[in-house]
């Protein structure tokens, strides 16, 4: 604990240095954990949150952190539709290396330019902070695990189509864990949560994690506590039972910031870091009976409860209209036929709009690419 202590605080402190702070504030304990160094430092930092319209209120725990703090705090809501104008700049800043359904920073780029200071970032903690996999997990057991969080749903189905419409040998699952059973093996560790987390380290992170930071670039320099090489010395020293349930961000907060302890902890709300454990059965049916009940009535009352963020950029008839044309009104063959986008579009609409949520950002993703390789050909 005194080492983590030392250490988080000192690169903080170095990452820094004597800038102002831009500190994203989410209801969880990565950016949590900076507050408590950045308060003890009393660096003049600028907090913020947002929250999905119409969704839970990440931005009432931010408040609360900041005001703990005594930081300054902005807090902003993700309106619907908010990706259509914002299309072409997103393709520029992250070259489609992701889909686009996922930066919500990007619906406040314009306002976040106007703050100054430098970004101080919580990426990658939760993979540092926690445990991979349970101790009898096998080689086995670890690809499949890799496998059920890299493969969102429907994005198996929309692999194999897209195989078999650019007639590639072989078939794209049994491709995909061959691959990433090679990747497994050449790395040499033998306990499966720290392999797991080795593994996401090396791949995960450069190619899903670190693409969207390049939005937060387009506004200030940015800083990343959790990317840095002696924390990730510093894990590899840490029996996996101290990291198992984020046991050492915990107990940093509870020791250096009992207040910030309080507040709730969004993945276990209504509960806080001193009451996380009664989030089980019968404990906590009250509040899931009570939340359910509130997201009904709202259905009921034409404001259903946002809880993705997909769910502000595809539904709705202006989102559908916008959709419509990115994805229909290019001349996209022989790279994506239109019965194979119907297919994925028909199935979202009237199927099962969960599943097919990401095919559909997906397919628009590569739609988007298409035209801009094309611009950039012409």
């Amino acid at each position: 604990m005194e080492e983590f202590t030392s250490l988080i605080e000192q690169i903080i402190a170095e990452q820094v240095k004597d800038s102002n702070v831009i500190l994203p504030l989410s209801g969880g304990l990565d950016s949590r954990t900076q507050a408590v160094a950045l308060a003890k430092m009393k660096t003049p930092v600028a907090a913020y949150s947002y929250s999905f319209k119409g969704g839970f209120s990440e931005s009432g725990i931010g408040k609360k952190i900041a005001k703990t703090c005594s930081f300054d705090f902005k807090e902003f809501t993700i309106e619907s539709g908010y990706l259509w104008p914002k299309l072409e700049e997103l393709a520029a800043i992250n070259q489609c290396y992701s889909d686009f359904t996922h930066p919500r920073q990007m619906a406040i780029l314009d306002e976040l330019k106007k703050m100054e200071g430098i970004f101080s970032l919580g990426h990658w903690g939760d993979v540092l902070f926690d445990r991979g996999a349970p101790e009898e997990t096998t080689a086995e057991q670890v690809l499949e695990i890799i496998l059920k969080k890299i493969v969102k749903k429907g994005g198996m189905e929309l692999a194999a189509a897209l195989w078999k419409e650019w007639n590639l040998e072989g078939d794209c699952e049994s491709y995909l864990r061959e691959r990433i059973a090679g990747l497994l093996k050449k790395i040499d560790i033998e306990n499966p949560s720290a392999k797991l987390r080795a593994f996401k380290s090396l791949y995960w992170a450069p190619r899903w994690t670190s693409v969207n930071l390049s939005v937060f670039e387009a506004a200030h320099p940015i800083s990343l506590p959790y990317y840095d090489d002696r924390l990730c010395e510093f894990i590899c020293t840490i029996p996996e039972e101290y990291l198992a349930d984020r046991k050492l961000q915990i107990a940093y907060i509870k020791q250096q910031n009992p207040a910030l302890a309080k507040i709730t902890w969004q993945d276990h709300r209504p509960y806080n870091l001193y009451t996380f454990e009664r989030n089980k059965s019968p404990h906590n049916l009250p509040y899931r009976i009570g939340n359910k009940l509130k997201r009904e009535v709202r259905g009921k009352m034409g404001k259903p409860y946002i809880q993705r963020n997909w769910e502000l950029q595809f539904l709705g008839m202006e989102n559908d209209e916008k959709l419509q044309q990115w994805l229909f009104e290019e001349n996209l063959h022989p790279f994506l036929s239109k019965p194979l986008i119907a297919r994925f579009y028909n199935n979202f609409k009237a199927v099962d709009a969960v599943k097919y949520s990401h095919p559909l950002s997906m397919l628009l993703t590569l739609c988007v690419w298409s035209q801009s390789r094309k611009a950039h050909t012409e």
